[in-house]
């Protein structure tokens, strides 16, 4: 179950429009400890900052965030890392067009996603991919290409931009 106060697995979604981090993150450590991890102090701060966000944060953002915000000597690698381990659970998206993160929306649900990402005011957008998915598995098929892994994200000007440009 997601912590989503609407329901949207298909539709387009702002990834920011989420409340209630309290309960996002009560969430996450109940499902890191279901798979037998732990939502250490410093994790769990990670995942805050970015649920708090109101656009992508890139490591070295929040790497300036957690120095900022306590004593706490904290170096690139740790906070790699700490995103690599929100990336594994499915508790975070990263985009790799603009080399940031974003809260999932769905982290219990293991999803493919696409992304439109605004070039101006940086808002993300997310859908579901599952048809996307379903073509870009034929096409490599058709050519019996083994494919890992598949990104999915548009650049462009959102709604809110072009009204105003």
């Amino acid at each position: 179950m997601s912590l989503c106060s609407h329901e949207h697995h298909n539709t387009l979604h702002g990834v920011h429009d989420h409340q209630n981090v309290k309960a996002r993150l009560t969430e996450a450590e109940q499902m890191c400890a279901a798979s037998g991890a732990r939502l250490t102090p410093l994790r769990k701060e990670v995942l805050e900052l970015i649920l708090n966000a109101s656009s992508p944060m890139g490591a070295y953002d929040l790497l300036a965030k957690i120095k900022s915000a306590s004593d706490r000597p904290a170096a690139p690698p740790t906070v790699y890392r700490t995103l690599d381990f929100l990336l594994e659970k499915g508790l975070i998206h990263r985009l790799t067009s603009i080399n940031a993160y974003i809260p999932c929306c769905h982290p219990r649900e293991g999803h493919q996603a696409a992304f439109l990402i605004c070039t101006e005011c940086h808002t993300v957008k997310e859908a579901s991919a599952q048809g996307l998915m379903q073509q870009l598995d034929e096409l490599a098929a058709s050519d019996k290409f083994n494919a890992h892994h598949s990104i999915i994200e548009i650049s462009g000007i959102c709604q809110q931009c072009s009204k105003q440009a």
